[in-house]
């Protein structure tokens, strides 16, 4: 595993899923980690889990699609830690809906954590990234949650859903040209099916709406995955590992599927 020694990472959507299992990869690679969540007490656990690597671990209750609330998630953890090495942007918000059956509320509750918040998260985080190369030279690193919904992926929960992860894709590729000179990489992964708590009430809704059982749902899309078997959330996080490794300090730009190569990049 990649050593992270002595960085501090603030992971959003931390409660759960692949922000869970982010923190958690992060903490054993050595990081200090600041877990933020919409929902404290998910957030807590995480960070519990994370101290108990013998790593320095803190919960944030943050509401990622307000800007002030991620001004004081961010201004927490460079409180407590000192400084912000990694952000891994990957609160979001979903719910399985056909095309004509999306509201404009469906709309704005979608892309207002999913883009704006992702926005403001790395804007936010990169403030401080810059102070720091100024100060030190170090930099930072900004890793985007997106998804292959992003990219054209058929199976997306909905059409807002997919056009939120369009514009994380297209956000990572500006913000690493205008970043680059202050040493910040930016980059993206773009799940493919995933066994979080999300997916699974999704599936829920999926199957009922075809009269199938969930795993019988499940079955069909592994079938499609030509390694034949979904992501785990410890799949995604091992990624946000590497990106933020010194391994990985010369990519920036780059949105990488995770998806047992099921969409093209």
């Amino acid at each position: 595993m990649p050593d992270l020694q002595n960085k501090v990472v603030l992971v959003t959507g931390a409660g759960a899923g692949i922000g869970r299992a982010s923190a958690l990869a992060m903490a054993a690679a050595g990081t200090a980690v600041a877990a933020a969540d919409i929902d404290l007490a998910a957030a807590q656990r995480t960070a519990a889990e994370a101290a108990g690597n013998s790593r320095r671990a803190i919960a944030i209750e943050a509401d990622c699609g307000d800007v002030a609330s991620i001004d004081a998630m961010v201004a927490r953890t460079v409180a407590e830690f000192g400084r912000l090495d990694v952000i891994v942007n990957n609160a979001g918000v979903t719910r399985y809906a056909p095309i004509m059956d999306l509201t404009e509320a469906d709309w704005d509750h979608i892309h207002r954590v999913n883009a704006k918040g992702v926005f403001f998260c790395l804007q936010r985080a990169a403030r401080e990234m810059i102070a720091q190369f100024h100060r030190d030279g170090s930099g930072g690193r900004i890793i985007n949650i997106a998804s292959i919904s992003g990219r054209g992926y058929p199976g997306a929960s909905n059409a807002a859903y997919a056009a939120s992860k369009g514009a994380v894709i297209a956000l990572t590729k500006t913000a690493a040209q205008q970043l680059g000179a202050y040493s910040i990489n930016v980059n993206a992964i773009c799940p493919g099916v995933t066994r979080t708590e999300l997916g699974a009430r999704n599936a829920v809704a999926r199957a009922g709406e075809r009269g199938i059982t969930v795993a019988e749902l499940q079955a069909e899309q592994e079938r499609v995955i030509p390694i034949g078997r979904a992501n785990q959330p410890e799949d995604i996080a091992a990624m946000a590992v590497f990106l933020a490794s010194p391994g990985a300090r010369n990519i920036t730009g780059q949105s990488y599927n995770v998806d047992g190569g099921l969409v093209p990049s």
